[in-house]
C-alpha cells in the first residue's frame, strides 16, 4: 500500500462463529482495511457504532437473531459501503434497495471476494475525494476533472461504463477514469444515449463487441455479464 493511500475502517457482524472468523481472515488480507470491531449480533454492532462513530465499511450477515443485517443497514444508511455476506441469495434485491455495494453468498469464494475488494477500494477512494471529480460534455468529447487536471476523452473511444454505486467508472482502450455520477444518470445524458445497457452495472458501445455467448459479451478483452432483465433487449439490438 502506498503511503498516500487512505486506510478505511470496517466492522463485521455475523452470528456464525466460523463464518465470522473466515470473513475476518479474508478481510485482513487487504491492507487498505482496518477491522475495528467484530460482533456476533447486529444489535451489538449497532450499540458500538452509535457510541464510537460510523465506520467506512460494514460487512454484515442478513439472517441473525434479533435484528437482521437488513434492519441494521436500514438504521445506518450513512455508512458509505455495506457488503452483505449471507447464505440467503433471495434477499439480494432488498439489499441493493438499501444501497449495498455488493452481496456475497456463502460459502465465500476467494476469486469473487477479490473482485468485491477491488470494487470496494475503488469506491472508497472515490468517496474520499468525491469533491475532486466532475465531468462536462461537449459534442463528442468528455472532459473529466481529476484533481486539478482536465482529461479530454472522445466518447467514441469509451469501451464501456461500470456502475460503482454513486460513481461511474469509464473504461477506455488505455485507462479507467471515474466521475461522480451514477450510471443511470449518466445514461440519461444525450451524448450517452448510444450506449447499450446490458446489466445493472454495465453499459457498452456496440462497435467494441467481439463476441456474444451464454457467458456474456466479450468487448475488446473484457467479458461482461448480461443481466436477465436485459437479455432479450440486448439480443435484439446486437442482432439488428
Amino acid at each position: 500500500m502506498s503511503q498516500q493511500q487512505k486506510n478505511f475502517t470496517a466492522i463485521i457482524a455475523d452470528d456464525n462463529k466460523l463464518d465470522r472468523l473466515l470473513l475476518e481472515s479474508y478481510v485482513k488480507r487487504y491492507s487498505f482495511i482496518s477491522i475495528i470491531g467484530v460482533y456476533p449480533t447486529a444489535t451489538e454492532a449497532l450499540e458500538v457504532i452509535r457510541k464510537n462513530g460510523i465506520p467506512d465499511i460494514l460487512f454484515v450477515d442478513i439472517d441473525m437473531p434479533g435484528m437482521s443485517g437488513l434492519e441494521l443497514r436500514d438504521l445506518l444508511p450513512e455508512i458509505p459501503a455495506c457488503i452483505f455476506v449471507t447464505s440467503h441469495p433471495e434477499f439480494a434485491l432488498e439489499s441493493f434497495e438499501l444501497a449495498a455495494l455488493d452481496y456475497l453468498v456463502k460459502p465465500l469464494n476467494g476469486e469473487r471476494f477479490s473482485k468485491t475488494m477491488e470494487r470496494l477500494e475503488l469506491f472508497l477512494n472515490l468517496h474520499h475525494k468525491a469533491g475532486l471529480l466532475d465531468y462536462t460534455l461537449g459534442g463528442d468529447v468528455l472532459f473529466i476533472k481529476d484533481g486539478v487536471n482536465q482529461v479530454k476523452l472522445n466518447l467514441h473511444d469509451i469501451i464501456y461504463l461500470e456502475a460503482l454505486k454513486d460513481y461511474t467508472s469509464i473504461v477506455t482502450t488505455n485507462k479507467k477514469y471515474c466521475v461522480s455520477s451514477p450510471l443511470g444518470n449518466l445514461l440519461k445524458e444525450n451524448d450517452f444515449r448510444g450506449f447499450l445497457r446490458i446489466h445493472r452495472s454495465y453499459a457498452i458501445q456496440k462497435h467494441f463487441v467481439k463476441q456474444v455467448s451464454s457467458k456474456g459479451i466479450k468487448i475488446n478483452e473484457h467479458l461482461l455479464p448480461v443481466g436477465r432483465t436485459y437479455r432479450e433487449a440486448v439480443d435484439k439490438i446486437l442482432q439488428s
